[in-house]
Formats: C-alpha cells, structure tokens, sequence
C-alpha cells in the first residue's frame, strides 16, 4: 500500500506543478496590466483605444471639420436643442451619440472650452460641443467619410460641425463614392450662443 501511495505522490506533483504554475503566471500577467475576460485595467474604456473621448478637427473639402480621435466624423442634428438630445431608438441607432469615455478632451483645433456632456435617458454621457449634442453616422464605415453630411432623416439635417462650434452646410467630397470632388467653399451659420440649429 505504501508503494502505491509514493507512486501517486509524484505523479500528482508532476501534473500540479504545470497548473500551479499556469496560475501563478496568470496572477503575475493581471497584476502587470494585462485584461482577462470581463475586465478593464482603471483608465482604460472598454475599446481598449484610449483612456479619454477626444474630439479634433480635420480638413475636408466643405472644411475643417470634427472628428473623434480616430478621425470619424461627428455630426450635429438640427432637431436638438442647447445641450439637449432628442435622438433615441431608430434615430440613435442610425445616429449613434458620441459617448464620454473617460475625460473628454480637445485636440487639433478643437477648443477644449466648447467640450461638455448631457446624461441621456439611459443614464449615459453624450459629449457635447458649443452646446450641441455630437452623433456618429452608422453609414461612416471609418476614418474621413462623411456619408451623413446634409442628410435629413429622422425628420431634420444632419451638419458635420466646425471648430468653432457651426454646421458645416456645404457638400463633403469624401461624403459618398462617386460623388464630385470639388464642393463648394465651407460655409456655416450660427453662433457659438447656441442660436445654430437649424
């Protein structure tokens, strides 16, 4: 009976050696900054991107224009009101609102002092810039397109925004395929008061 019990003995510290060693390298690598399953190291958003929301300008055809920190386009909606968003359901998943990840912040000629948040209905941070509540378009595949630039679904315009805060209303060239590649000067209206709505 001895003889089987050493004979287990070894063979058990053989097979507990790799699994005790499994989790003590996995205790290491967590402790060192690496993410495992369900979680996110403090400061990082769950993208794993950046440890901020930040909003800044990029030349376009119709003009400097915002974009998050990616360089996807942001959008205002001319249905909103001052730092109020009434996009929601259909509308918010067309128009997805731009969401606060950490602190919001400005960058390539974006003005930090236009930056702000609204709660939404669902408890979410939507960022705001000179009062307006910023969207994405679910149309934009990626970096530089700005498909949604003059649209008016869901019942009113959608503008790309200026750094200083107004809507862009001339044609984007990068707005669709096929579409001119000269468009007219930049143009804009409102003021930083919150008067541009529409």
């Amino acid at each position: 009976m001895r003889m089987s019990l050493l004979g287990r003995v070894p063979m058990a510290a053989k097979l507990g050696v790799p699994v005790a060693a499994g989790l003590l390298a996995a205790a290491c690598g967590t402790a060192a900054g690496s993410t495992t399953a369900g979680s996110t190291p403090a400061g990082t958003p769950a993208s794993g991107s950046a440890t901020a929301t930040v909003i800044e300008s990029h030349a376009g055809s119709a003009g400097s224009f915002l974009t998050n920190g990616s360089g996807r386009a942001v959008y205002l909606w001319a249905a909103d009101s001052m730092n109020k968003s009434t996009c929601s359901g259909a509308c918010a998943g067309a128009w997805p609102p731009v969401t606060a990840t950490g602190q919001v912040t400005a960058a390539d000629g974006a003005k930090a002092a236009e930056l702000g948040t609204i709660t939404r209905s669902d408890g979410t941070k939507q960022v705001t810039y000179d009062g307006h509540p910023l969207y994405y378009f679910a149309g934009d595949s990626g970096p530089g397109q700005t498909n949604g630039q003059g649209s008016d679904s869901f019942g009113a315009k959608w503008w790309l925004v200026a750094p200083a805060g107004t809507k862009i209303t001339a044609a984007d060239a990068a707005a669709s395929a096929g579409s001119p590649s000269s468009a007219a000067p930049a143009t804009s209206s409102g003021s930083s008061a919150g008067g541009s709505w529409g």
